[in-house]
This record gives structure tokens, sequence and C-alpha cells, in this order.
């Protein structure tokens, strides 16, 4: 994983969504909040499932405006993102 071309991967589906970006090792670069909806919350796995290590749970404030998030972390199972409790408009970044 040296030399990284991140891909990315829009999520707009109405909540509950679970969508698996990736399976086997990679690294999560960032999640953007392209239009955030309050009180959502977002949860991400190490996992190909909504279940296992959860690497970040994020809850938009009440008030909110776009915000990219950097993690820079590394996933070893796969890449889960759930979105809970509302629709949220999101992109991830990432590396395999």
């Amino acid at each position: 994983m040296n030399d990284l071309q991140y891909q990315s991967t829009n999520i707009t589906a109405a909540a509950p969504t679970t969508t698996v970006i990736a399976t086997g090792t990679g690294k999560l670069h960032s999640i953007t909040f392209n239009k955030p909806v309050a009180t959502g919350v977002v949860t991400v796995y190490n996992n190909t499932a909504a279940s296992g290590t959860v690497l970040a749970t994020i809850t938009t404030p009440a008030s909110p405006m776009p915000v990219t998030l950097v993690y820079d972390i590394v996933f070893g199972i796969g890449l889960t993102i759930t979105s809970a409790t509302a629709a949220q408009d999101i992109t991830v970044s990432w590396a395999q």
C-alpha cells in the first residue's frame, strides 16, 4: 500500500442502509459528508458485514455543515458502512 490510488464510493441510500465497500485489506482515507442530515449516525466496520470491529461511529450535529473527516487507517477484513438513523449523502475515499 505504498503507492495508493484512492477510490471513492458515494452512498445516498435511505436509512437504514448497509454498504460493503471493500473486501480484504485496505486503507480508509476519508469520509466526506456532502449533504449531512442532523443527528444522522454512520458506523464504519472492519468487516464485510455490519458487525465486528467498529472503526468509527459518527453522529452528525444538530446544525450540520458539509465536512471531510480524515482517518488514514488500515482495515484487514473489509470496509462496511451503515447509515442508521437518516439518509446521508457521503463519499468514502479508500484504497486497496
